[in-house]
C-alpha cells in the first residue's frame, strides 16, 4: 500500500451515528452532529496536508507511464496503471467503462524562414491539424507559394486576432500564410486563456475561409523559454482544411520582428501530421461506497491523457494523483461518508472531451443523484479560491465549509462555480460544481510543452491541494443538505 491506514476513531462514528439518528427523527441537524462533521473533516484535512501520497501517486503516474495521449500506447498503459492503482489503494467497484477517441498522429515538424533573413524556428503541430502534402486540392500553387510532401512556402501575413482578420479582404489573405500574433497575458485566474485561445481553435478554419494555404499561431502560454505549445484546433464543416502550427514564443517575435523592417516575408512549413481511425479508450472508475446513501454520488476526477509531447505532470497528472490521494484518505476513515464518493479519471480531454461525453451518456439517468462534482486540472499551483454552484438551501454548509478550507488561505468567492472542462456535459442536468481554483501565475509556461514534466510540481503546493480536495469532498459526502440541483445556467462555450 502507498500509506498506513489511518487510526481508528470509535467515538466520531458514534457522535456522527447518534446524530443521523436525531435527523430522522426529527428532521432537525443538531450542533453535536454538524460539528463532528466538522471535527472529522479539519481533522482530515490535516493529516492531508502532510500526507505524501499525492506526490507518490505523481511521481508513479510520471515515471512508470509517461506520455498518455489519446488512443498511443501510453493512453492503454495509462488505463492499466489506474485501474491497478485504484485496487491498490483498496478502493471499491473500480472498473474501466469504454470510450472511443479519435487518433491522431503528430509527425515531424519544421519550419523556417526563407526570406528576407532565413532562420529556423522552433514550431509544433496544432492537435488534429493536417499535413501539408495534399494541400494543392484547395488552390494553393503558382508563383506566389508551393506545395507537396516538401511542404508549403508561401508570404506571411499577420494580424493580431479573428477580428483583425475579419478586416482582411480575402485578396489580402488568399495564398498566403496568415500569422496569428496575439499575446497572451499572465494572470493568477488563467483567464487570459479562455481570451487567446480562440486564434487556436477557431483561427485556421477562419484564415482558410479567406484562401489562406496555412495558419501559424504565436504559443498560447505565457514561457519564454523555446517550447512550442500545442493544443486542439477545430476545423470548421464550411471551410478547407488546412496545416496550422504553433511557433515557440521567442520565435514568434522573430517573425513578428522580420515583418516589422516592412519588406514581403516568405516561410517554409512541413508537417507530417495525420489521422487514422478512432480507437478505444475508458475512463477509469473507483468509489468509496457511501454507508447510508450509496446511490448519491460526489464525484472527483481528472483527465487521464495527456498531449504527447511531455509527461504531463501538471496536466494532468496533478489532478489524477489529488483525485486518488482524497478518495484514498477517505476511505481510510473509520466510518464511511454518508455518500459514496467516486473518482473519475476521464479519458480523452485534451482531443475532444470524448470521456466527459461519454460518462454523462452512460450515466444519463442517475445525474439527479450526484450531490457535487469537481475537477482537479489547472496544474499543481496552490489552491486560493473556493466558489460552488449548489441549491440556494445549501449555501449555508457552502459558508461552512469555506471556514473549513480558510486555514489552507484559501477565499470564497460567491459568485459561483464554472467547474473543469470534464464537467460542461454535466450542466444540463444542473449538477451541483466547485471549483478549487489553483494559481495559475506559471501554469501556462509549460502547458501543452514538452516542459510539463514532475520537476514543475511543488510538493508543498500538491499537498495543499489534496487538503483542498479531501475536505470538500468528505463535507460534500457526509453532510445531510443536499446541494442538487445546481441553479440554472446559461450554455457555456467548451474551453
Amino acid at each position: 500500500m502507498i500509506q498506513s491506514k489511518i487510526p481508528k476513531r470509535p467515538q466520531v462514528r458514534t457522535t456522527l451515528a447518534v446524530g443521523s439518528l436525531l435527523v430522522a427523527l426529527t428532521g432537525v441537524r443538531t450542533v453535536s452532529a454538524e460539528t463532528a462533521l466538522e471535527r472529522t473533516a479539519a481533522r482530515l484535512r490535516d493529516r492531508a496536508l502532510a500526507s505524501p501520497i499525492a506526490w507518490q501517486l505523481l511521481e508513479s503516474l510520471t515515471v512508470e507511464v509517461g506520455q498518455r495521449f489519446a488512443g498511443t500506447s501510453g493512453d492503454r498503459a495509462a488505463v492499466a496503471w489506474a485501474e491497478a492503482k485504484m485496487r491498490e489503494l483498496g478502493l471499491e467497484n473500480v472498473r474501466t467503462e469504454p470510450v472511443t477517441v479519435p487518433r491522431w498522429v503528430r509527425g515531424e515538424a519544421r519550419g523556417r524562414i526563407v526570406a528576407p533573413y532565413p532562420q529556423e524556428l522552433m514550431l509544433i503541430a496544432l492537435g488534429g491539424s493536417v499535413g501539408t502534402s495534399g494541400i494543392s486540392e484547395i488552390g494553393a500553387t503558382g508563383e506566389i507559394g508551393g506545395t507537396g510532401e516538401a511542404g508549403i512556402e508561401a508570404e506571411v501575413v499577420e494580424v493580431a486576432d479573428l477580428e483583425a482578420l475579419e478586416e482582411l479582404s480575402d485578396e489580402a489573405v488568399a495564398g498566403k500564410i496568415v500569422f496569428f500574433n496575439k499575446r497572451m497575458e499572465r494572470r493568477r485566474d488563467g483567464s487570459s486563456y479562455g481570451e487567446t485561445v480562440r486564434v487556436r481553435s477557431r483561427g485556421p478554419s477562419a484564415a482558410a475561409a479567406k484562401g489562406a494555404v496555412a495558419v501559424l499561431i504565436r504559443s498560447v502560454g505565457t514561457g519564454t523559454h523555446r517550447f512550442p505549445h500545442t493544443g486542439a484546433l477545430r476545423y470548421a464543416d464550411d471551410a478547407p482544411q488546412v496545416p496550422a502550427a504553433a511557433l515557440a514564443i521567442p520565435d514568434a517575435d522573430i517573425l513578428e520582428l522580420q515583418i516589422r523592417r516592412g519588406g514581403p516575408v516568405r516561410f517554409h512549413l512541413f508537417l507530417g501530421s495525420h489521422t487514422l481511425e478512432d480507437t478505444e479508450s475508458a475512463n477509469v472508475i473507483g468509489e468509496v461506497v457511501g454507508r447510508e446513501r450509496p446511490d448519491e454520488i460526489v464525484l472527483i476526477s481528472g483527465h487521464l491523457d495527456s498531449w504527447d509531447v511531455g509527461s504531463g505532470a501538471l496536466d494532468d497528472g496533478a489532478g489524477c494523483a489529488i483525485s486518488l490521494g482524497a478518495a484514498k484518505l477517505i476511505s481510510e476513515l473509520d466510518t464511511a461518508p454518508r455518500r459514496t464518493v467516486r473518482v473519475v479519471l476521464f479519458a480523452n480531454e485534451e482531443f475532444g472531451l470524448s470521456g466527459a461525453r461519454a460518462y454523462s451518456e452512460a450515466h444519463r439517468e442517475s445525474l439527479g443523484k450526484h450531490q457535487l462534482a469537481i475537477e482537479s486540472d489547472f496544474g499543481a499551483g496552490r489552491v486560493w479560491r473556493f466558489a460552488a454552484s449548489v441549491r440556494s438551501e445549501a449555501m449555508v454548509a457552502t459558508e461552512n465549509l469555506a471556514k473549513l478550507l480558510a486555514p489552507l488561505a484559501i477565499v470564497h468567492d460567491r459568485t459561483g462555480a464554472r467547474g473543469g472542462a470534464d464537467l460542461l456535459f454535466l450542466h444540463p442536468a444542473r449538477v451541483p460544481i466547485a471549483d478549487l481554483t489553483q494559481d495559475g501565475t506559471h501554469y501556462f509556461d509549460f502547458h501543452h510543452t514538452a516542459d510539463d514534466t514532475l520537476d514543475k510540481v511543488d510538493r508543498e503546493a500538491l499537498a495543499q491541494n489534496l487538503a483542498a480536495y479531501t475536505t470538500l469532498a468528505y463535507y460534500a459526502a457526509e453532510i445531510e443538505t443536499s446541494f442538487f440541483p445546481a441553479p440554472e445556467r446559461p450554455e457555456q462555450p467548451r474551453r
